[in-house]
Formats: C-alpha cells, sequence, structure tokens
C-alpha cells in the first residue's frame, strides 16, 4: 500500500513526514527503511503479530507495510505545469491513496502561502488542480469513444457515463464523490483520474489548537463538515506532537501519551484509517521460522490470500486450517488446545477470510 501525503506549503506536510520516518527509525516499533529522500516504509501496527511473537519465539517477525511519499508541493496552475505540477501530478497516479496535510491552526510566526487560514479554501486549491488534470483525461476518452462509436454501439453505455463524470467535474467536484455501479467502477478505473483516489484530510493543528479541537477548532469543524461532501474523513493530528514523539523510545512513547490523554499516536491511527479507507484486513501466519501479517482485500477467498504467500500455493490450493486470534488466545495461545476444542476449522476455496484469520495453507503441486 502506497500513500501520497501532499498540501500547500507550510501546512506541516513534511514535519508530519519527518514524523513518520523518524518513527520508522525505532525497530521496536516501525522498522523503516529510506529508499530515496522523500520515501519511507513503515510497519502496520499489529498487537495480534506481537502477541503471536511472544508465543512462538520465531527467528523472524514481519509485519505488513506501508509506502509513504512525501509528494511535491504545489502551486496554483499546477494542472497546468505550473512549478513541479507535472511531478506533483506523476506522483499522486502511483499511489493507492492521498493523505491531504490542511493546516488548522493560527500562528504568526509561520506564513501561510495564501496569506490566511483557511482549510476549506485550501483543500479546494489541491482539488480544483486535480480536478482540471481529470477532465482533461476524459474529455480526451470521451472524445476517442464518441469517434469509435460510429462503428461500436456498445461504447453508447460508457459515452454516457463519461458525460455524467465530466458534469461532477465541471460542477467542481472529485468523481469519487459520484455513486457509481461496479460496471461504471470497472469504467473507471480503465481512465486512471486522479480525483477517485481515497482521501484522508489530516487536519493539523498545533499543541494548542489540538487541545479540545471537537469543540475548540472552528477550522478542524469547517474541514469536516466540507470533507463529508465528498466521502472523505479527516484525521485530527499535531505534526509537531508526532515528531516529538517519534524521538522517544517504546516505553517513554506510552508514558508520554497517556500524560496527554491519548490511546495511540497520530501515526497509528493513520495507519489504521488508511486500511479501513482502502478496505484492507490482514491475515496472519505463525511458526518457529516466522510469524508475519500478510495485507488483502477485504473479501478475498481463501486461494487469493494464500497467493500473496506465492503463487504455488494460490495454484495448488489444497485447503485452509483456520482459527480466529481470540479463539487462539482464548486457549492461552495454543494450538493443541485449540485443536481438542474444534476451534481449527478446515475451509475450502469458497472461504472468504477475516481479519485476524491464523492461517496454515495446504497445497500441492
Amino acid at each position: 500500500m502506497k500513500l501520497g501525503i501532499v498540501g500547500l506549503p507550510n501546512v506541516g506536510k513534511s514535519t508530519l513526514f519527518n514524523a513518520i520516518t523518524n518513527a520508522g527509525a525505532e525497530s521496536a516499533n516501525y522498522p523503516f527503511c529510506t529508499i530515496d529522500p522523500n520515501v519511507g516504509i513503515v510497519s502496520v501496527p499489529d498487537e495480534r503479530l506481537q502477541k503471536l511473537s511472544e508465543i512462538y519465539q520465531p527467528k523472524k517477525t514481519t509485519p505488513a507495510t506501508i509506502e509513504f511519499v512525501d509528494i511535491a508541493g504545489l502551486v496554483r496552475g499546477a494542472s497546468r505545469g505550473e512549478g513541479l505540477g507535472n511531478k506533483f501530478l506523476s506522483h499522486i497516479r502511483e499511489v493507492d491513496a492521498i493523505v491531504h496535510v490542511v493546516r488548522c491552526f493560527e500562528d504568526s510566526n509561520i506564513v501561510h502561502v495564501e496569506g490566511s487560514i483557511d482549510p476549506v479554501r485550501d483543500m479546494e486549491t489541491i482539488n480544483l488542480e486535480l480536478i482540471l488534470s481529470d477532465m482533461e483525461m476524459v474529455e480526451k476518452r470521451l472524445d476517442k469513444c464518441q469517434r469509435m462509436a460510429k462503428g461500436d454501439k456498445s461504447l453508447v453505455t460508457e459515452i454516457a457515463f463519461l458525460q455524467r463524470v465530466k458534469e461532477t467535474l465541471d460542477a467542481g467536484k472529485p468523481v469519487r464523490s459520484m455513486e457509481m455501479t461496479e460496471e461504471e467502477q470497472e469504467m473507471i478505473n480503465q481512465v486512471f483520474l486522479l480525483t477517485t483516489k481515497p482521501v484522508i484530510y489530516a487536519a493539523n493543528m498545533d499543541e494548542i489548537a489540538f487541545q479540545n479541537y471537537e469543540t475548540n477548532n472552528p477550522f478542524y469543524q469547517k474541514l469536516v463538515e466540507e470533507a463529508k461532501l465528498e466521502n472523505a474523513s479527516v484525521l485530527p493530528i499535531c505534526a509537531q506532537l508526532e515528531q516529538d514523539i517519534s524521538e522517544l523510545s517504546s516505553e517513554e512513547k506510552q508514558l508520554f501519551l497517556e500524560e496527554i490523554g491519548l490511546k495511540e499516536s497520530g501515526l497509528d491511527r493513520l495507519v489504521k484509517e488508511s486500511y479501513s479507507l482502502l478496505g484492507l484486513i490482514s491475515y496472519l501466519t505463525a511458526g518457529s521460522d516466522e510469524c508475519r501479517a500478510w495485507t488483502i482485500k477485504k473479501g478475498t477467498k481463501a486461494p487469493g490470500a494464500a497467493g500473496k504467500i506465492h503463487t504455488d500455493f494460490e495454484r495448488g490450493f489444497i485447503r485452509a486450517e483456520v482459527i480466529s486470534f481470540v479463539d487462539f488466545m482464548n486457549c492461552d495461545g495454543s494450538m493443541v488446545k485449540a485443536k481438542e476444542k474444534g476451534l481449527v476449522r478446515s475451509e475450502g476455496k469458497e472461504y472468504i477470510v477475516q481479519d485476524g484469520d491464523i492461517i496454515l495453507f495446504r497445497f500441492n503441486v
């Protein structure tokens, strides 16, 4: 999973990215490696995997990972190639979802590129550039379909749909705000639009604005109201606080979070929100060699999940031996006890893997 962090200058985008990469340096929490200066890989926090690792004491523990990309900054006119516009837009095409950092705090020492604090205007500035880029893509596709339709009447449905997409973009709305059938979703996936990508708006606040933000931060409240119109979620976050947390050890981090009344860091919340946004879940494999979390789409059947490990597992799939993590822990982490209680199930090709399943795949090739 690849997430692109975007935002206008001086909104806290780089601070948040730096907090993520620093957190990654703490191997106990977020194993991290630098691919290039603006890309970082962070492990997905999963207490279940940690518990399995404590029980099995494997040679290796491998968490699921997320790749964060600090995408080049944006200025008005990016869709026409202004500033680093072309680079900005090309990088967004490569990510699965967008983390759009929006400034929701006042600070006279940090100049805002637009001269004032207005989170709705800021989100619209970036959205407009993405919409303008998408309009160009849709018009090209529509023109091509209309020319081909003279000899292929099957394109009539796609033309009608693309015209509806164009109307949405003309109205200044992202394509993700549209209701679509599965067939229409497949059609739009072939056009590779930017505004179809799911978005999390990271409402970045300073420490003062972060306190009681739900009632005392009008910037945050305005952002939430606007995000609802395009079916997007808002994650309240204090990038500077995340930077401070990232420099602490695991024990210090927990104490610090308790002191400020938080159960988990913003990074933990961002990762979980991203999984939910993209409809992802994790299943687990466990043994003395390795305990590992595997990321799959919700609704994936057992053979498809097996294929994440190796294509041979999917090709030669026989059955999956499955137990839920909760049932396993209720048996004191003993697979022998779980089998005696009949909690380890044998599932076939039609089984839909559930979040937290511990699975042993049987296959033959």
